[in-house]
């Protein structure tokens, strides 16, 4: 008899593809996380040199 749907390796495999799905997402939002604050600091740094100019 054939077995139908996923079986527990299909689940498995599922599972695994999600995790790695979500762990990358988290990766995601840390790296544009420090992205933002790197570019806040990089602003900040540009506008207190242009006014130490002046």
């Amino acid at each position: 008899m054939m077995m139908t749907g996923f079986g527990i390796f299909g689940v498995l495999l599922y599972l695994f593809f999600l995790g790695c799905g979500v762990y990358a997402f988290i990766l995601f939002v840390k790296l544009a996380t420090r992205g933002i604050r790197a570019l806040d600091l990089y602003i900040a740094d540009k506008i207190e040199q242009r006014n130490s100019r002046f």
